[in-house]
């Protein structure tokens, strides 16, 4: 899907920099330190405008809330929102999940949450999902045992294809639903969430808890990824329609 590039995106950015941490690796190992005052971290990871960053930041004020975004145009309005909110527990990064280890030391996080991610569909792509194992064992360093990753999609391939991996590395599962709202919303939404909602589009979700027969990259390396395209998997051509292009 295309971002609209945001106008005076620099001034804007600006307006907003005390949220901004733009040196992230300077605080491995020390966010909690760094942030006096909250009880655990939490992390998402792509937060894109920042509907669901806020108003969970909102619920859980003892808890330092770290956003990332790849894409400045839609991270600038979830920076905006958390601003004109006055929240104080919110922090983002301009940053890739795959430097995660870069950014946070092991069990430094609680809690990852991961909502409407890009579903690489392609078998060849497969290794850039956020579900692909090599990005579970970076998750699995940097959480606990008894951490959790919260994963939701309206990509029913893609959510399918993640269960197996996620079993396949050693995560507990648990709240795993093929559609969440069946009996009305649940839980805080993204804008993409609320969206298909009204469209009657249906979400899936699951949580995973890190335990000790997950894996994490001290397991080695990833076997590649084979015979993983999702075009063909039960569910293909709705899941294109839900995310079908848009200017947003």
């Amino acid at each position: 899907m295309r971002m609209r590039k945001r106008s005076n995106l620099a001034p804007r950015m600006e307006k907003c920099a005390e949220l901004m941490n733009d040196a992230p690796e300077a605080l491995r190992g020390k966010w909690m330190e760094n942030y006096p005052g909250h009880q655990r971290l939490y992390l998402e990871l792509g937060c894109g405008k920042g509907r669901f960053t806020v108003n969970t930041a909102k619920d859980m004020p003892e808890v330092l809330y770290v956003a990332m975004e790849k894409v400045p145009d839609a991270m600038i309005l979830a920076m905006e929102r958390a601003k004109e909110l006055g929240l104080e527990n919110v922090r983002f990064i301009d940053g890739d999940a795959a430097k995660l280890k870069e950014m946070f030391t092991d069990g430094e996080a609680e809690r990852i949450y991961i909502n409407f991610c890009d579903p690489w569909p392609k078998s060849r792509d497969a290794k850039f999902r956020l579900t692909a194992p090599g990005f579970l064992r970076l998750y699995g360093d940097v959480l606990p045992l008894g951490g959790q990753i919260h994963f939701k999609t309206d990509n029913t391939p893609l959510f399918d294809w993640s269960v197996e991996q996620f079993e396949a590395e050693g995560w507990e599962l648990s709240e795993y639903t093929h559609d969440l709202h069946e009996n009305g919303p649940v839980g805080v939404m993204t804008d993409y969430e609320a969206k298909f909602y009204e469209q009657g589009l249906k979400i899936n979700r699951l949580v995973a808890t890190k335990t000790e027969n997950t894996k994490t990259t001290a397991a080695g390396a990833v076997a590649r990824i084979r015979n993983a395209s999702l075009k063909d998997a039960r569910g293909y051509e709705e899941s294109v329609n839900s995310n079908r292009e848009e200017n947003i």
